[in-house]
């Protein structure tokens, strides 16, 4: 399947949630998708369910990072953070940057994306079936 960014809403609010959204998408499509496919395809159900919690649960906590849940690393003179930011191009300019921050809350997002619910807009378009109406 030849997978394509879809185009993004035009609303404000709608585009934030897409944004959220379609970063949830990377994380699970490639990320995700990449641990679980390092399961040896003979590893028993127990084995293979166990093995799946730790690859969502480790998902979640860097979730949980991008939310600002965990803190900083500090002394009394520096501060060591993580940022994470969401960027939309358009042509190699940015057109809109989200700071995971300041969003929603990935980990809120998680719930829906790990049963494959990205939102009410879609993040992709599945080239394919574009290249079947031509």
């Amino acid at each position: 399947m030849n997978k394509e960014l879809a185009q993004p809403p035009s609303g404000e609010r709608d585009r934030e949630l897409w944004l959220q959204h379609g970063a949830g998408y990377i994380i699970f499509e490639n990320i995700r998708k990449y641990a679980i496919g390092k399961i040896p395809p003979d590893t028993d159900d127990a084995l293979r369910a166990a093995q799946l919690a730790a690859i969502d649960n480790t998902l979640y906590g860097m979730m949980m990072q991008m939310d600002g849940v965990f803190g900083d690393l500090e002394n009394e003179s520096y501060r060591l953070a993580l940022q994470t930011n969401i960027v939309l191009y358009k042509e190699d300019k940015v057109v809109e940057e989200l700071d995971t921050l300041h969003g929603d809350g990935m980990c809120m997002g998680f719930h829906g994306w790990i049963e494959n619910d990205f939102g009410t807009d879609d993040i992709v378009t599945d080239n394919n079936d574009l290249k079947k109406e031509l």
